[in-house]
């Protein structure tokens, strides 16, 4: 079965918006673009909603000529949407209905990682529904104090979960990678 790694960014108070807004680190440096790209690489799919789409959309095709530009623009796309009816974003395919019963689907399928980037109401129903497999969070050294509801924090109200912490990655940015894999839930085979 695949794998679903979810990588998102977030501030040390929990904002998870606009971060091409932050503040600058100075960015990931070698050590984090290949941790980045490495994901790409072992990933054969890209998992989005549509905020995250949109956002994406906007800005990898115009990286093209890059490797992470070129294998981002290769992957095949899966964006939840009811709205969404022609995608621009080449190999973009929308799932317009139940996300859950299609994205388990996909996870059935063979084939290597599906990475979806953003933890909003998609990452979160992935996670109330036992189908987020790993965590990737990019804790950015800074707090905004901008958060206001929960489209704009990590937090909010819903399903629990356990991790387990099986790797940490410090940046000299001093951003830290933290790699967490779901812990099963008790009783679960």
């Amino acid at each position: 079965m695949r794998k679903i790694v979810n990588s998102t960014y977030v501030t040390l108070d929990g904002v998870i918006q606009n971060p091409q807004n932050w503040p600058s680190t100075g960015g990931f440096g070698e050590k984090g673009n290949d941790i980045q790209l490495r994901l790409l690489e072992n990933s054969d799919a890209v998992l989005m909603g549509r905020h995250t789409y949109d956002s994406f959309a906007a800005v990898w095709p115009g990286l093209a000529g890059m490797p992470m530009g070129d294998r981002m623009n290769a992957l095949p796309k899966y964006v939840v949407s009811t709205t969404l009816t022609d995608p621009a974003w080449n190999n973009t395919t929308v799932i317009d209905r139940d996300p859950v019963d299609a994205i388990a689907e996909l996870k059935q399928k063979p084939g290597g990682h599906i990475v979806q980037y953003g933890f909003g109401q998609l990452a979160h129903e992935l996670m109330a529904n036992g189908l987020l497999d790993e965590l990737r969070l990019w804790v950015h050294p800074f707090m905004l104090g901008t958060g206001t509801g929960s489209s704009d924090l990590l937090f909010r109200s819903g399903a629990t979960a356990m991790f387990d912490l099986v790797d940490t990655a410090p940046l000299d940015s001093g951003i830290v990678l933290l790699t967490y894999r779901t812990r099963p839930a008790e009783g679960a085979v």
